[in-house]
């Protein structure tokens, strides 16, 4: 059964999902931040079978997550590294970690705690207004069609519904 691709659909979401695929590749991600860069370390750290680890590392290499650097010639073997993109995902990974830890640890609580080197303290990912600095919720914000929205999309009749529920219902908190 061939997979459906949200890889063009305008949701940055769904394009996100896309790209990870399955649960594998976040994954390999979370393991690059810890610091491991060599296939057998992957496969070693993860328990994943040696096909799916070079599909999933293949492709983060493809999508631009991951570098390889060759560290040795004789037979060619590479390090995976994160790229900017590939560090950018520590983001999504750690928003991941603190909804996680709120509702899937057990009652001796986070199986790994964040600590801020800058500040010295422990402390979890939240999610803010990148202007007021102010926590964002479902119900503080509205989804409205931005500029890489899809004209052709735009005029839909469920789309339009869509953000127009939005407006009418702004801090409802019940749209995606």
């Amino acid at each position: 059964m061939r997979r459906t691709s949200f890889a063009h659909w305008p949701c940055s979401v769904a394009r996100t999902m896309d790209l990870l695929g399955d649960w594998w590749t976040p994954l390999v991600l979370r393991e690059s931040f810890y610091g491991i860069r060599r296939f057998d370390e992957f496969q070693q750290a993860l328990g994943i079978a040696r096909n799916t680890l070079v599909d999933r590392l293949r492709r983060l290499v493809d999508e631009g997550l991951l570098e390889k650097v060759p560290y040795q010639t004789e037979p060619v073997r590479h390090d995976y590294v994160l790229t900017e993109k590939g560090r950018d995902f520590w983001q999504v990974l750690a928003a991941m970690m603190t909804w996680g830890d709120r509702w899937l640890a057990d009652e001796a609580g986070p199986p790994i705690t964040l600590h801020h080197d800058a500040c010295g303290h422990d402390t979890h990912a939240e999610v803010v207004c990148a202007h007021c600095k102010e926590p964002l919720t479902a119900a503080e914000v509205r989804h409205r069609m931005g500029p890489g929205y899809p004209p052709k999309l735009a005029t839909r009749p469920d789309v339009v519904r869509r953000f127009a529920a939005q407006e009418t219902s702004a801090g409802s908190g019940t749209a995606p």
